[in-house]
Parts: C-alpha cells; structure tokens; sequence
C-alpha cells in the first residue's frame, strides 16, 4: 500500500560519452523542480563505483503533483532527450517508508 507522500528513486544511465550532459541536463531540472508546490525532495546522486549512474531521490504530495512535474515544459524538454542521454530507460522505484 503506497503511502503518501508519494517517495521513489529515478535510475538514469548515460549512454557512453554523455556522462557529462545528462549530468547538465540532470542538474538543470533540480531548482525548478523544488520550487513546484508539490514537491518535497528532488536531490540527485551519482553512484561513486559507477560514473555515469545517477539516482535522482523524489518525493512528491501525491501522484498527480508527480503527473505535474512530469508534463511541465522543463521535465518534457527533458525526456526530449532520452534517446542521445541514456543508455536505457529510467527506472523509477517506488518506496513505501518504513520506519
């Protein structure tokens, strides 16, 4: 049973060489995104082991503050991208918190 607020994890993988413009492209949704009325968490990581694997941990008011960001004009310029960022597609798990 999803609780709210709505907590997940986004797994993005470069594709070979663009390491650096999805970090830039990462990075450029982070303010915009904080400053959304729904949101409560947008804080991006890169796995240490493995340059080039970014984790962006998300939280969210509901489902439809996610649906939001999803459609906002700066998220759609994003996915715009996916096919010369990423290596595959993004993984999105959603957590239940436990404790």
């Amino acid at each position: 049973m999803t609780t709210l607020p709505l907590t997940s994890i986004a797994v993005l993988k470069a594709k070979p060489g663009q390491r650096d413009a999805l970090r830039e492209a990462l990075t450029a949704l982070v303010e915009p995104t904080r400053r959304e009325a729904g949101n409560l968490d947008y804080t991006l990581f890169e796995l240490t082991d493995e340059p080039g694997s970014f984790y962006m941990r998300e939280a969210f008011v509901s489902r439809s503050a996610l649906d939001e960001h999803l459609a906002a004009p700066y998220f759609q310029a994003f996915e715009k991208r996916f096919d010369e960022l990423l290596a595959e597609p993004i993984k999105l798990i959603f957590l239940d918190k436990v404790a």
